[in-house]
């Protein structure tokens, strides 16, 4: 399934370039597909919506927006100790998002100038769920709260249409717990679209956040501009950096726990040693014949799934920060010291009980990260994802007597004149 490549400066680099390609694969069919479903909605609105729905998912429900009281019933009829599990995850998804609250300022000057910056929630966020196998009611959790502690005005949720023409009651159920304000059944592009530029039934947001398939993914990309987005997220990742303390079965289940997303995660093990690359090869074999997507476990292995030995530890961190991952997991004898070396991931997880999952579901950070080595330039997602931030200022005639040298000086220069007058006329009228 996987083999041990011994790292030597050259090996290594020629095993990773298949996953640099992996990330940068364009699909100029989905592009095309997708830019005629944005141009339809755009123009048709919720005509065109219907067409792609039924055409997509078999069915479309009579009236887009699930009520209130349908959303209520989903959360009394739902298993009540995985509400009490949800209630948890809120409690600490919460907890630490409230630290990443900014606050707006004021500078005042003694010469009578003011200048500060606004910091305000945006007026409404589209939320996009997925629907069916891929239904993630820990997503509705993640892209919720933040954007409710920024201060976010009002919170529109899609989510795909069942074949019963239902939505997921699961969804619907983390949606009440999460404070989602309306829910619509539409999926694919054609929901991504609705929320961008509005139509009769969905109000027009500022932002869409949220995970989806490769349509939803591109719409997000081409709507960019249009609207704001959270990222454009590739298929998910982990690097595990380990040595001869970490426990073997731990390691695999890690990376298998990955490997399950789809065939094209990628579950990479950076380790000094062999004799526990080796271990890891053969936990492998042993526990994904217990696990129910054992077939997507191996795929996504063999295609990017790889196990390094490096010559130190100081390799290791140089191929972590080159890599740049979505999770990155640290199993050696002295995780922390590695807190201040990565400086290119998403999320780190410190030590042999801070699995993954844990990250996932339950500890508070985000798990909306940055994938496809963008985690070099990109953070996760968070508080700040939802804000706006503008700035103001206000000066004297004293003050601006004081600058008006420097500014008219440098406005010539660009030979921007009429900046310059502007500054000229407040001395001369």
């Amino acid at each position: 399934m996987l083999e041990i490549i011994k790292t030597d400066g050259k090996a290594e680099y020629s095993a990773l370039s298949a996953l640099r390609k992996r990330s940068g694969q364009v699909n100029r069919e989905a592009e095309r597909l997708v830019s005629e479903i944005l141009e339809n909605v755009q123009e048709r609105g919720d005509a065109a919506v219907r067409e792609y729905t039924v055409k997509f998912d078999g069915s479309c429900p009579e009236q887009f927006e699930v009520s209130q009281e349908e959303i209520r019933q989903a959360l009394e009829k739902a298993d009540q100790d995985f509400i009490a599990s949800l209630l948890a995850a809120v409690k600490n998804i919460s907890e630490y998002h409230s630290r990443q609250v900014q606050q707006s300022f004021l500078d005042a000057h003694a010469d009578g100038v003011m200048m500060g910056q606004r910091i305000r929630g945006l007026s409404r966020v589209g939320l996009y769920v997925p629907g069916g196998t891929a239904a993630y009611p820990s997503s509705v959790l993640m892209n919720c709260i933040p954007a409710k502690i920024a201060g976010v005005g009002e919170i529109i949720m899609t989510t795909p249409p069942g074949k019963d023409g239902t939505a997921n009651p699961d969804i619907l159920a983390a949606a009440a717990v999460a404070g989602v304000d309306r829910v619509f059944l539409i999926g694919g592009a054609q929901a991504a679209a609705a929320l961008a530029y509005g139509t009769e039934s969905v109000p027009r947001v500022d932002k869409i956040v949220g995970p989806g398939n490769l349509y939803v993914a591109t719409a997000k990309k081409l709507l960019y501009g249009t609207v704001d987005i959270d990222m454009i997220a590739g298929p998910s990742e982990i690097l595990i950096i380990a040595d001869e303390t970490a426990n073997p079965a731990y390691v695999a289940a890690d990376m298998m726990s990955q490997a399950e997303h789809d065939r094209l995660a990628s579950s990479i093990l950076l380790t000094t040693s062999l004799s526990l690359a080796e271990k890891t090869l053969a936990e492998l074999e042993q526990q994904k014949q217990n696990l129910s997507r054992q077939e997507i476990i191996e795929a996504s292995l063999e295609q990017y799934g790889m196990i390094l030995v490096c010559r130190n530890m100081d390799e290791m961190v140089t191929l972590a920060n080159e890599i740049a991952p979505e999770h990155c997991e640290i199993m050696t004898a002295n995780p922390m010291e590695y807190l201040g070396k990565i400086d290119n991931v998403g999320s780190l997880f410190l030590g042999q009980y801070a699995p993954e999952p844990v990250g996932d579901y339950f500890a508070g950070p985000n798990h909306v990260l940055p994938t496809s080595g963008t985690a070099r330039f990109f953070s996760p997602l968070g508080v700040d994802s939802f804000v706006k931030k503008s700035s103001y200022l206000y000066y004297t005639k004293e003050a601006l007597s004081q600058a008006r040298d420097h500014i008219v000086r440098i406005a010539k220069k660009e030979g921007l004149t009429a900046h310059a007058n502007s500054i000229e006329v407040r001395f001369h009228v």
